[in-house]
């Protein structure tokens, strides 16, 4: 079988078992703790519609057994995906079911930890960061002395933190983070070291993005730092110089998060606006007039109603998006139309976006 025929049944095998996957978690959405699994992932967008986080556990499980069954990956190697994958979904999903918001950002996560309070983002990062380590000494490297190797673990198991890290920051607007994973990861997939690794993850990422773009449900921690930490495990494929390159942009992003909204630059960017807004529901505009004429005391007194009204949920999601009532109040001092769409925003984001329920914090 030839490389490209792999690849094309890697991710043909990942996009049936993600769509498979969704259609079951969504017929019978899982419990935990004896509440009703509609309550669990269940959440309520800024257009008063319910949304689900099932996405990313039907993402989880579509690439992990894509990755299983597609052909062109060797033991060790299918080994270090199952785990990249899995165990960085899992860590998202923690934070996704228990997260809070007391703290946001690395810089947020580790001054409390400083303090000794271990909050959930402090527990991601730590957690993905040991995953992404474990997955590439298992992965292993081709290097021939011992020092080699090391240093090879080292970067290899940065490349899965970070891209981790990085995709869950994507994660902010309908769509926006599987788009950045399949721009990504084709060329990964063109390449014949890496193409059997980012195969089943794009495949299974491509099923749902219909689901995303209308806004039906989200990735969230779960689905995004799983994504992000797949396409990483795929760059340790490439040559060492590569690798670093790659690296690099990585650590820069991700610092650069800290301080500049990912948003406004896509949002000022007009090729970068056109591919984020293609395919997403247009955001519903309120009549200027209505806005202009609403004192601002009545504003937030309304704000938080809706964030009072949010809490209960539409279609019994009995849940709001983390942030939701911060955004939902934060709305009153800001007219614009998205100021209104309850959504977890990356340090210096001034627009609070759709439904996005993670924490970017890595």
């Amino acid at each position: 079988m030839t490389a490209v025929r792999r690849i094309l049944l890697g991710t043909a095998l990942g996009a049936v078992a993600g769509r498979a996957a969704y259609v079951a978690l969504t017929r019978r959405p899982p419990g935990v703790n004896g509440q009703p699994g509609d309550e669990v992932w269940g959440r309520t967008n800024h257009r008063g519609e319910p949304v689900t986080l099932l996405e990313g556990p039907a993402f989880v499980a579509g690439a992990a057994a894509g990755g299983l069954l597609a052909p062109g990956l060797g033991g060790r190697m299918r080994a270090a995906a199952l785990l990249a994958g899995v165990g960085s979904g899992v860590l998202g999903g923690y934070d996704d079911l228990a997260g809070t918001t007391s703290s946001r950002g690395f810089k947020g996560h580790l001054t409390a930890l400083a303090r000794g309070e271990v909050t959930s983002g402090a527990v991601k990062i730590l957690g993905i960061g040991a995953t992404g380590l474990a997955a590439a000494a298992i992965a292993g490297s081709g290097a021939p002395s011992r020092g080699g190797r090391a240093f090879d673990t080292l970067v290899n198991g940065a490349l899965v933190a970070g891209g981790a890290n990085l995709m869950n920051l994507f994660d902010l607007r309908p769509g926006r983070a599987i788009k950045v994973g399949l721009i990504t990861g084709t060329p990964l997939a063109l390449t014949s070291s890496a193409g059997a690794v980012v195969a089943a993850p794009l495949g299974a990422a491509a099923a749902l993005l219909p689901e995303d773009l209308g806004e039906r449900a989200m990735l969230g921690d779960t689905g995004s730092n799983a994504l992000g930490a797949l396409l990483g495990l795929a760059a340790t494929r490439l040559g060492r110089g590569p690798r670093l390159a790659v690296l690099a942009g990585l650590v820069g992003l991700n610092t650069a998060s800290e301080f500049v909204s990912f948003t406004k630059v896509i949002k000022q960017t007009p090729a970068l606006d056109w591919v984020d807004m293609l395919g997403r529901r247009p955001v519903a505009v309120q009549p200027a007039a209505a806005q202009t004429r609403q004192p601002a005391a009545d504003t937030a007194q309304g704000a938080g109603a809706a964030a009072s009204t949010a809490t209960s949920g539409p279609a019994g999601s009995g849940r709001v998006t983390r942030l939701a009532r911060l955004h939902l109040v934060e709305s009153a001092a800001d007219p614009r139309p998205e100021a209104s769409q309850p959504r977890d925003s990356q340090p210096g984001d001034a627009e609070p976006g759709d439904s996005r329920a993670g924490d970017p914090t890595g």
